[in-house]
């Protein structure tokens, strides 16, 4: 079995330091000097070392230096190079460029988001692929739910196959606020999709005023001299209003005692606050793929998420009930913290309504 591999190195730079995503020269440069730390490369490893413990004869094919040979190299998986990038500093060009280079692996894994996930598309790969999930939005269904699951799922991929769907955003309307997702296309992706994430849905089935009703919830259970972190999310955006306060779309904001603390925090603004002071998170589920953790609210990191006194997961009962069963998930890029969370949480679905949902690791194994 050969198993290609192609690494978006920029993939994920936007998160943490509240950019609401990585594409663009510009985009890219400005996360990295906030301070932004790239992933994807190491998220590559991951799903490396998981499918070289189910199938270390398995060779993997891939693309010189950070584009996937560093991932290689740090998973200590045999490999071989098959295409050279021209420049360094790689882009949309040279993902397409390295899709066609492998054209005849049995599967392609590629590490990076949304628009990876489209670069891979427009290029017409002959194989099947599978995401590993490393970008800042990752809606498309084409994507493990863990850098660790794609490696599970590479390991067992038997030839079958089935369709997943590839979304993709406009991220300038998406950083002003406006989601503006659209489906792009579809790709071939092993049959197993227990493992992938699967698109994620709208709020739009929710019958009117769900949200306002678990709004108000929030905000009768708000302490005094308590500071609450919350995440992006239209659930989280009613609780703004319930406030009388208008916040950030798709950012993180931190309220105290009905006043906006901080607006559109990063990262390390939210850890220096949730260390100054008692704070909560509040966190919204991601309709289709059951997230809490992960999917476009990576200033909730591993340090920060140790910092916090506690979390609020809020959903609909209707949300609750499309994931069929399917536990809530945590993929913060630190097993150790996201073990932490593993359990039953209490999820807020309305006025004095709630229920205790299974939450669990994204790298372990779905049933």
């Amino acid at each position: 079995m050969i198993v290609g591999l192609i690494v978006n190195p920029v993939a994920g730079l936007g998160g943490a330091v509240a950019l609401k995503g990585s594409d663009g020269p510009d985009v890219q440069a400005r996360a990295l000097a906030l301070g932004a730390v790239p992933r994807a490369r190491a998220r590559a490893a991951v799903a490396l070392r998981a499918l070289h413990l189910r199938r270390p004869e398995v060779l993997v094919r891939t693309v010189a230096g950070p584009m996937g040979e560093d991932s290689a190299l740090a998973a200590g998986v045999r490999h071989e190079i098959a295409h050279r990038p021209a420049a360094p500093n790689t882009g949309a060009a040279d993902t397409r460029a390295a899709v066609a280079a492998l054209r005849d692996v049995d599967l392609l894994l590629f590490a990076g988001g949304d628009g990876t996930a489209r670069d891979v598309l427009d290029a017409g790969p002959r194989p099947p692929v599978l995401g590993v999930p490393a970008g800042v939005k990752v809606y498309s269904g084409c994507f493990a739910v863990s850098p660790a699951a794609a490696g599970a799922g590479a390991a067992g991929f038997d030839g079958r196959t089935t369709e997943a769907e590839v979304v993709d955003l406009d991220e300038e309307a998406h950083r002003a606020g406006g989601v503006g997702a659209r489906l792009y296309g579809t790709v071939r992706v092993p049959a197993a999709r227990v493992r992938l994430s699967g698109r994620k849905t709208g709020s739009s089935a929710a019958p009117p005023g769900s949200a306002e009703s678990i709004a108000r919830a929030v905000v009768a259970s708000m302490a005094p001299g308590t500071a609450y972190a919350l995440g992006p999310g239209a659930t989280t955006l009613a609780v703004g209003r319930a406030l009388g306060l208008e916040l950030t779309p798709l950012g993180v904001d931190v309220v105290r005692d009905g006043a906006v603390l901080a607006r559109d925090v990063t990262e390390q603004r939210l850890l220096t606050l949730a260390m100054s002071q008692v704070t909560h998170g509040v966190l919204s589920v991601i309709g289709g793929q059951g997230f809490v953790i992960g999917r476009g609210n990576q200033q909730f990191s591993p340090r920060v998420l140790d910092a916090l006194a506690g979390i609020v997961v809020l959903a609909t009962r209707q949300k609750l009930a499309a994931l069929g069963g399917r536990p809530l998930l945590v993929d913060s890029g630190d097993p150790l913290a996201d073990a932490a969370l593993a359990g039953h949480v209490r999820v807020v679905t309305g006025h004095r309504e709630s229920v205790l949902y299974r939450i669990q690791s994204a790298s372990e194994e779905l049933p």
